[in-house]
């Protein structure tokens, strides 16, 4: 792609993303977020591959859809109370379906359905923006909104967590995975909305961190399938000893940053009297770790039987910058530590 273009096209993301964060008007907000699926579209489909343009059109319908939810909603909170203010959503009938637009523009369950396929058609770079970047606008608009009915918050968190570690079990796809890890860690972040936004920040940062991450070892191995993962240890020796534990971060275990936010997030449940919801959202947990051990296991566990058709991959030095993966790994692993001083933080 043109420089650019490409440029452009960069800056267009981020304009639109600023300007949803900068909106107290939904006119403005709304504005913002067609700016961010306007902007995408074009680099998800710069390869001209048939898989590529049918998720592009994919995800140009989702975000389409929610978009007109948006709006229609927010025409109906204005008509009904008088207003366009974010802050000042006083209907509960608006609240709920801009809740639901919002969810869909991220991918909750249970409107989830697009993001493994649209994910799957994309290339790695592009596949990471629209699993952190494409998350800030739609995110900034439900803490913004701080949604009054608490039922729905937490139905459309359990049933993401579950279906998220459901749905990546039996996946071979790592983007696939990746999608499903994604939904299963917005299940968490929304889980804890309402009773804490600033814990929901935090999970939101350290997800972008792991998963950051774990694309761009992906990325360095192009690599995207389980089975592709079996000769990494040619290319990488070290970086494949590494990458379990950001898996396992991912997972949330305990010593790795993963842990902080999950762990966080179950004591604020338990402290609002959410016993039962805490113990499903951590047996939830259960079978996310289940495949991220599946592609440690793969990793460094596995020798392949063969070298794969074509070129031998490890003879090929790869030009991609290793210091952004360098950094994300040191901080998706070794940032357990700073707990005390984020619950610090998150005190009000």
């Amino acid at each position: 792609m043109n420089p650019y273009i490409l440029a452009i096209l960069l800056f267009g993301l981020g304009l639109g993303t600023t300007i949803t964060f900068a909106s107290s008007h939904w006119l403005l907000a709304w504005m913002g977020l067609e700016m961010n699926t306007l902007a995408i579209i074009p680099l998800m489909a710069q390869h001209h591959h048939p898989r590529a343009v049918e998720a592009t059109t994919k995800y140009f319908l989702t975000q389409a859809t929610a978009a007109a939810m948006l709006l229609f909603a927010s025409v109906t909170n204005a008509w009904l109370s008088g207003q366009w203010d974010i802050q000042q959503m006083t209907h509960p009938l608006p609240t709920t379906i801009i809740t639901l637009a919002l969810a869909l523009k991220i991918g909750l369950a249970p409107v989830h359905a697009w993001l493994p396929e649209v994910l799957q058609g994309l290339d790695l770079t592009v596949g990471l923006i629209l699993s952190t970047w494409q998350k800030l606008a739609p995110f900034a608009l439900i803490l913004q909104i701080n949604p009054t009915n608490s039922t729905i918050l937490i139905i459309l968190g359990l049933t993401s967590t579950l279906i998220g570690g459901w749905g990546g079990l039996n996946q071979t796809q790592l983007r696939k995975i990746l999608a499903y890890s994604s939904i299963a860690h917005l299940g968490w972040m929304i889980l804890v909305l309402q009773f804490s936004p600033s814990l929901t920040l935090l999970t939101l940062l350290t997800y972008f961190v792991m998963t950051f991450s774990t694309f761009l070892v992906f990325k360095l191995n192009k690599a995207t399938t389980i089975n592709t993962l079996a000769t990494s240890w040619t290319k990488a020796p070290i970086l494949t000893s590494l990458t379990p534990l950001i898996l396992l971060s991912l997972g949330g275990l305990p010593p790795l940053t993963g842990f902080m936010p999950k762990w966080l997030i179950l004591q604020e449940l338990a402290k609002q009297d959410l016993a039962l919801t805490a113990t499903v959202a951590a047996l939830s947990a259960l079978l996310s770790l289940y495949f991220y051990l599946r592609l440690s296991y793969a990793m460094t566990l596995t020798m392949s039987p063969n070298n794969l058709s074509g070129t031998t991959p490890w003879r090929l030095s790869s030009s991609q910058s290793t210091l952004p993966l360098a950094i994300s790994t040191a901080m998706a692993i070794c940032l357990l530590p700073l707990a005390p001083a984020a619950t610090v933080l998150l005190t009000p």
